[in-house]
């Protein structure tokens, strides 16, 4: 099964950086399973809703824009082109600073903000975004 970023790269587009969810910004949703489970097992539903979680949330930039996908059932996307991306903001918690996650903020003209939370090594984001965005302004 083929991801969904691999399904909308276009012709002559190519993934620079691929981000992936930090498993450190699930740790609650792991305790509270932990915690649950003695109770009829409720804790193997809190576990089964954070690998869904984990595996069904995609982040890349392209050569030419950013593409993100929430959701496993119920699908929220969001694709925004590098020439219109204003703005990436990082959003860490103190033990976000600790473990190297952070929410990631992406703001786009027309577009008010698109929150990225729980991405591993959210400052690399930043910085390949920075870089990859210079390239294609350079290359336009």
């Amino acid at each position: 099964m083929s991801s969904y970023i691999d399904n909308v790269v276009g012709s002559g587009e190519k993934v620079e950086y691929h981000a992936k969810v930090s498993l450190w910004s699930m740790m609650p949703l792991f305790l509270l399973g932990l915690v649950l489970l003695p109770i009829y097992g409720l804790g193997l539903v809190v576990w089964v809703i954070a690998f869904l979680q984990y595996s069904s949330t995609e982040l890349a930039i392209t050569n030419k824009k950013i593409v993100a996908k929430f959701g496993f059932i119920k699908r929220d996307t969001i694709e925004l082109l590098l020439p219109k991306a204003e703005s990436v903001q990082v959003n860490q918690s103190i033990l976000g600073r600790i473990f190297n996650f952070g929410s990631v903020v992406v703001s786009g003209a027309g577009n008010p903000q698109a929150p990225v939370p729980g991405i591993d090594s959210p400052m690399e984001f930043r910085k390949s975004f920075m870089e990859i965005q210079e390239r294609a302004a350079g290359s336009a």
